[in-house]
């Protein structure tokens, strides 16, 4: 009897590690059971047919934990790497001895998406709506944090008045200056400190600073103006010149969570940020056949593209059956999560047409875009249990 390779699959928290073990190296093919979204990309693009899907809206949903999106067969997996390769939420990982390793990559045998998301630091103005819109969290905004900062208050955040980078000037006409002291007990950064009274002089007199009449502190002060407002003489000017308006830090894209779904491009206020999407093609939703009150391609779709239409006023109806369900095409990264977790039968329809990659299109590539390339919808009944299928349908 053969003493190798041998097999095993265990749960490790919230990855299944698949393990082949050869007489002189061993081989794991890591599944991230959170990360990964059921969209079956992996499923179509397996060699052996050692992975299929599994309950993918039941466990997307955290109804069920006892199995994960999809199921890969340990003993089937020739451990190639190409699931790693074609998985666009890398909720995959191959590695080879314990290093994380892509022999098939290395030896040039197979291509790449060809991911195409940046930020143009000189059109960014560093905001916060593409880190709140991402539906991933591959928005890394390495802005410091101010006293306004819109996720709450910050221990340690600086003040706003620091987030431009400026030229203060402060002045007193000490010819006209009372010596009343409003300004220095209105703002920190004025300093009105009397001499002592003495009956020899009979007057009341103060420190002076030769270049602004006055001690004041640059670094205290942002240029309200109370001060200029409050004086009963009116005699200090205080100007602020503005030399970079562009606050301090860096935003950019993680590309190993950006999904392309392209909710930052289309919505970021100076279109400072590019991406182009992997893949191209088209998702039919026949939303007179979705049962009411279902939503589960609602709650398992990465990209949140999809929706429940706001319910109409009557008066608006016109006669029209009221739609349950609806996809945003423009965020739509046609996945096929939400073709694989919909328990109901050919309610959503996907095609894709194209895939962008980099690198040579080897045959086993072709092989995997042909499947990839197939229109399919939503099948109801499993061959096996456990296990789901996609109904393979004819071209439009």
């Amino acid at each position: 009897m053969a003493l190798f390779p041998k097999f095993s699959k265990k749960k490790d928290g919230v990855n299944v590690v698949m393990e082949q073990k050869l007489l002189q190296s061993v081989n794991n093919l890591i599944l991230n059971v959170e990360t990964c979204t059921g969209c079956g990309i992996c499923v179509e693009s397996c060699p052996e047919d050692a992975i299929v899907l599994g309950l993918v809206g039941a466990s997307r949903r955290g109804a069920i934990n006892y199995a994960a999106p999809v199921d890969v067969d340990e003993v089937k997996c020739s451990y190639c790497g190409v699931c790693v390769i074609m998985c666009p939420f890398n909720a995959l990982t191959l590695k080879v001895d314990g290093q994380e390793k892509l022999p098939i990559i290395e030896k040039e045998g197979f291509p790449q998406y060809d991911m195409k998301a940046e930020i143009d630091d000189e059109k960014c103005v560093k905001c916060t709506i593409c880190e709140e819109v991402c539906p991933r969290d591959a928005i890394d905004r390495n802005v410091p944090a101010y006293e306004g900062t819109y996720k709450g208050p910050v221990t340690g955040a600086k003040d706003r008045q620091t987030a431009l980078k400026t030229k203060t000037t402060f002045k007193v006409d000490m010819e006209k200056c009372s010596l009343c002291g409003i300004c220095g007990a209105l703002c920190p950064a004025i300093t009105v400190k009397h001499k002592e009274f003495t009956a020899e002089t009979g007057k009341v007199e103060t420190v002076a600073d030769p270049n602004t009449g006055l001690p004041w502190d640059e670094t205290k002060c942002d240029a309200c103006k109370v001060c200029v407002e409050a004086c009963p003489e009116e005699c200090i000017t205080v100007e602020r010149e503005v030399i970079s308006d562009k606050i301090e830090g860096k935003v950019s894209i993680i590309q190993d969570n950006c999904c392309t779904c392209t909710w930052c491009s289309r919505n970021c206020p100076p279109e400072a940020i590019t991406v182009e999407k992997i893949f191209e093609g088209d998702i039919e939703f026949h939303a007179e056949k979705c049962p009411g009150g279902c939503s589960t391609c609602v709650e398992i779709c990465p990209a949140n593209a999809i929706y429940l239409p706001s319910a109409k006023p009557a008066a608006e109806m016109k006669h029209e059956i009221e739609p349950t369900i609806a996809v945003n095409k423009d965020y739509c990264i046609l996945c096929g999560a939400c073709v694989n977790a919909c328990p109901g039968e050919d309610i959503i329809v996907l095609q894709r047409t194209g895939v962008r990659m980099k690198g040579t299109e080897t045959d086993l590539f072709k092989k995997i875009k042909e499947k990839l390339f197939t229109r399919r919808t939503s099948k109801v009944k499993e061959e096996i249990t456990g296990q789901v299928n996609l109904k393979q349908m004819e071209k439009a």
